[in-house]
């Protein structure tokens, strides 16, 4: 399973354009991930972003901004796990993701509600130079100590899947390889 992460930053094209793109490549979902927005930018983007991946049969998963999500009627949210935190309330949603950087967090996540994870980072990647991966033995970890799903971040390449589904993932997140997409 692989999951697309935006970030308009790093769009090669228009950024609608760079989503129609990404969009060909049917990915199993798309993460609208542009955290550096107001609320009321994020909710008018939201609303193109979600009827261009509705057309495509393709799930939309907003980020952060919850009360947005729930507004114009989302399934799927993805959160930081300090904003589960504040008590959301999650019955409104089918899908809870939630970023983690550890296994404490993991487990913690999961007990407030997460229906998946998306651990990171698990490779080098510009996203976060400077910064040690990880790396796949913390994943693997990580995954035997949860009950729901667990996706890799961080470096990830189409060809990288594989070897997160080797080490118990349940997919990868994608983000500067389907936003840099010619």
């Amino acid at each position: 399973m692989v999951i697309a992460v935006t970030n308009r930053k790093l769009a090669r094209r228009s950024f609608l354009d760079q989503i129609q793109r990404v969009i060909q490549e049917k990915p199993d979902g798309i993460i609208l991930r542009e955290k550096d927005l107001s609320e009321q930018q994020y909710k008018e983007l939201a609303q193109t972003i979600m009827k261009i991946c509705e057309k495509a049969n393709i799930p939309c998963i907003l980020h952060s901004y919850w009360n947005v999500a729930i507004e114009l009627g989302a399934e799927n949210i993805h959160l930081p796990l300090s904003i589960l935190q504040k008590g959301i309330p999650i019955e409104q949603f089918r899908r809870i993701g939630v970023s983690v950087h550890s296994i404490e967090e993991a487990k913690m996540a999961e007990q407030m509600g997460a229906t998946y994870l998306v651990a990171g980072h698990i490779f080098a990647t510009d996203c976060k130079k400077g910064i040690p991966p990880r790396g796949l033995e913390f994943f693997q970890n990580l995954c035997e100590q949860v009950s729901i799903p667990v996706f890799g971040i961080g470096g990830m390449t189409l060809e990288k899947e594989k070897i997160i589904m080797q080490a118990n993932g349940a997919g990868i997140c994608i983000m500067s390889e389907f936003m840099m997409l010619k």
